[in-house]
C-alpha cells in the first residue's frame, strides 16, 4: 500500500491525501495575517493616530509657509477675480483645519477683497474648512474618542450636541468663546449628522464673519462709521458670551 511504511527502507512515506490535508490546513496562514493586519490598520486607534499625524503636519506647514503674510505681502499678483476668490476661499479652509484663527483670515479677506467679496471668500471657506475638520474626526477619531466620554461635563456637552445639533452649533458659532477647530472635532466626535453640523456653521458664522471682514476693508478708515459698526459687531458677541459663560460657571459651582 501507498501509505504504509516502506519496508526497504524503514522510512515512512505520506499518502497524497494526507499531503494534500496538511497543505489544506496550512493554506489560510498568509490570509490569517492580512486580516490581522488590515484589522490593526483600521482600528480605531489608529486612525486616531493618523489623525494627529495629518494635524501636526498641518500645523507644521502653517508655521513654515505663514500665510498671514497676505496682510503684510498682499496676494500674488498673478491672480485676480473670481480664480483668486475661489483660490482663497479653499485656502482659508485648509488654513482653518491647521488651526489658523478665523479673525485673522477674515481680515486677511476684508482687505484683499473688500467687504462683500470678502464676506463671500470668508463664509465659502468657513463652511469648507468644517466640513474637512468635521469628517476628519468623524472618520478618524470618532470610534477611538468616543469611549472616553466620561465625567458630567463631557457626557453633558455630548447629549446636547447628539440631541440639539442645530441649535447648540449655532449658539457656538454665533457667540465666539470656542474656538472655530475645536468646535469643528467635538462635534464630530457626536452623533450630530452632517446636514444640521454644516447649515448651523454657515448660518451662525454670517454675522461674526462680516463684521471682521468689513474692519478688514475698512482698516484704512477706523474712525468710519462702517469699521465702528463692524467692531461693534463684534465686541457685543464676545461680552455676551463671556457674561453668559461666567453665570454658567457660577451656576455650576453652585451645584
Amino acid at each position: 500500500m501507498l501509505d504504509a511504511t516502506t519496508r526497504s527502507g524503514g522510512t515512512a512515506t505520506a499518502s497524497p491525501r494526507a499531503t494534500a490535508t496538511e497543505l489544506a490546513v496550512a493554506a489560510p496562514a498568509p490570509a490569517g495575517l492580512s486580516v490581522r493586519c488590515t484589522r490593526v490598520l483600521l482600528s480605531p486607534w489608529t486612525r486616531l493616530s493618523l489623525l494627529v499625524v495629518l494635524l501636526a503636519a498641518a500645523a507644521s506647514a502653517v508655521l513654515i509657509y505663514e500665510p498671514q503674510r497676505l496682510l503684510a505681502h498682499g496676494w500674488p499678483p498673478q491672480l485676480d477675480g473670481a480664480a483668486a476668490t475661489v483660490v482663497f476661499a479653499v485656502a482659508y479652509g485648509l488654513c482653518t483645519v491647521a488651526f489658523v484663527p478665523r479673525p485673522l483670515l477674515n481680515l486677511a479677506a476684508g482687505a484683499l477683497f473688500g467687504s462683500q467679496l470678502g464676506t463671500g471668500a470668508a463664509l465659502a471657506g468657513t463652511v469648507l474648512g468644517a466640513g474637512i475638520a468635521f469628517g476628519l474626526g468623524r472618520v478618524l477619531g470618532q470610534d477611538a474618542l468616543r469611549p472616553l466620554l466620561r465625567g458630567r461635563l463631557l457626557n453633558a456637552a455630548d447629549g446636547q450636541l447628539s440631541r440639539h445639533g442645530f441649535r447648540s452649533m449655532m449658539a457656538v458659532r454665533l457667540f465666539p468663546g470656542v474656538p472655530f477647530w475645536a468646535a469643528n472635532y467635538c462635534a464630530s466626535v457626536s452623533r450630530m449628522g452632517w446636514l444640521p453640523f454644516l447649515l448651523a456653521t454657515a448660518l451662525g458664522s454670517i454675522p461674526n464673519t462680516a463684521a471682521y471682514v468689513v474692519a478688514g476693508a475698512r482698516a484704512s478708515a477706523p474712525t468710519s462709521p462702517a469699521f465702528l459698526i463692524a467692531m461693534a459687531c463684534i465686541a457685543v458677541p464676545a461680552l455676551v458670551a463671556a457674561v453668559v459663560a461666567w453665570r454658567k460657571r457660577h451656576h455650576l459651582r453652585s451645584r
